[in-house]
């Protein structure tokens, strides 16, 4: 028995993994009308990166015994297609999340953690693997704000998990290539940075074979209520403020024109 198989009569765990929505950056992005956030209604949307890091780490949990795995996200956009591939990758449950009145969109993470705190609470959770930030965010604390309102021991930007019995055990990385090996008692929430192996690949065959034969459940949620923890005033579009200059000749010839700028710019003596 290796460490991440659970002992004999132990309860298998439920681990969740809340999957965020994110703009596809590849697109060129719009400003809204008001100029408080993008266009969402002309964006495309995707799983987050580091998200599908955490369902990685999960079915790798799973694989060596851990118990089951239960993938989340709000309705709307993307959701359905995201819950089937992770259907298709290996996991248990694929839940839907339905909030009260209209569904939120670009909820910041202190909403978008009072949100998910409450479907973990029904779904009965015993570990939650989240993606340590997402492209949109601007301060990469989801993992830290859910375990607050659980009232569940955390750790962040994790490189590798490990059950121990009723703890886990983490690997989480510093700058410069430093790790540190720490352990935290279950029930907790970890914000995963990479998993220990690439995503793994769904086909659009067993995608689609998925779409036939599973149902995506659906769990109602109180909408996140209070102030935000921040709130952004005005989005701008980056300024055109220069340009670029292709120096061409021979080495020499492009030296001596390089030194020249440097000087006319006052950059050199």
């Amino acid at each position: 028995m290796n460490g991440n198989e659970p002992s004999p009569g132990e309860t298998l765990m439920n681990i969740v993994v809340p999957l965020q929505q994110t703009p596809d950056l590849v697109e060129e992005l719009e400003i809204n009308a008001d100029g408080t956030d993008i266009d969402r209604d002309a964006v495309t949307l995707q799983l987050s990166e580091w998200d599908g890091q955490a369902l990685e780490e999960a079915l790798l949990l799973k694989e060596a015994g851990a118990g089951s795995v239960t993938a989340v996200t709000i309705d709307g956009g993307e959701a359905d297609a995201i819950l089937f591939t992770a259907l298709a990758k290996g996991v248990d449950r694929a839940v839907k999340l339905k909030p009260s009145g209209d569904a939120p969109t670009g909820l910041d993470h202190h909403a978008l953690a009072r949100l998910l705190a409450a479907a973990v609470a029904q779904l009965g959770a015993d570990l939650v693997l989240t993606g340590v930030q997402s492209v949109e965010d601007l301060d990469g604390q989801l993992p830290v704000l859910l375990a607050a309102m659980l009232g569940w021991p955390h750790v962040s930007v994790v490189t590798g998990t490990e059950l121990r019995g009723g703890a886990i055990a983490v690997k989480q990385e510093y700058s410069g290539g430093v790790m540190a090996e720490l352990e935290a008692r279950l029930p907790a929430v970890i914000g995963i940075q990479a998993a220990r192996q690439a995503p793994r690949y769904a086909p659009v065959s067993k995608v689609r074979q998925i779409q036939k034969t599973a149902k995506l459940e659906e769990m109602p949620v109180e909408a996140p209520s209070g102030e935000a923890g921040l709130k952004i005033r005005r989005v701008f579009k980056p300024e055109i403020a220069g340009r670029a200059e292709i120096l061409e000749g021979e080495p020499a010839e492009i030296a001596a024109k390089l030194v020249s700028l440097l000087k006319d710019r006052g950059l050199a003596i």
